[in-house]
């Protein structure tokens, strides 16, 4: 586990803090995770990197849930999106759009091919990986045509 700058961490014993930044101790040189706590006083804190991303002593703490010390914590129902999903929703010209998804094909999911479709408010078939890329990437190509021959008049 890496931790995020800016991303929101769960201590195993239930309090919530903000990872502000990853440093350098200047004298040992050791990595350092700076955090703020998110209740009370939201005070500041460091502690090594690695006892920020070390695993829960079970023996010490054996009623402890989580596995490790501090766990991201978010947001029920948030997703992971890929940028270059963000990208294409975020754009409006279909040729980067086009180009955006052409440079998704190795790793395009299901779930991509759907959040991208809805964006475009158009359904695609469940069906095969490679048909349902297919199926968008031909929509996206037709609306890229239109787009330009309409500009054009």
């Amino acid at each position: 586990m890496e931790p995020k700058i800016g991303c929101i961490y769960r201590h195993f014993k239930g309090n919530l803090y903000e990872v502000k930044e990853i440093a350098i101790h200047s004298e040992t040189e050791e990595k350092m995770v700076v955090y703020q706590a998110l209740y009370g006083d939201n005070i500041t804190y460091v502690r090594p990197y690695d006892s920020f991303v070390s695993k829960v002593d079970k023996e010490k703490y054996p009623d402890a849930e989580q596995e490790y010390r501090f766990e991201e914590e978010r947001p029920e129902g948030q997703l992971d999106i890929d940028p270059m999903v963000l990208q294409f929703l975020e754009t409006e010209d279909f040729e980067d759009k086009f180009n955006i998804l052409s440079g998704l094909h190795h790793k395009i999911t299901k779930d991509m091919i759907a959040v991208m479709a809805m964006s475009l408010d158009v359904t695609i078939e469940d069906s095969e990986l490679e048909n349902m890329y297919r199926q968008l990437k031909t929509c996206v190509d037709t609306r890229r045509r239109f787009e330009n021959t309409r500009l054009r008049r």
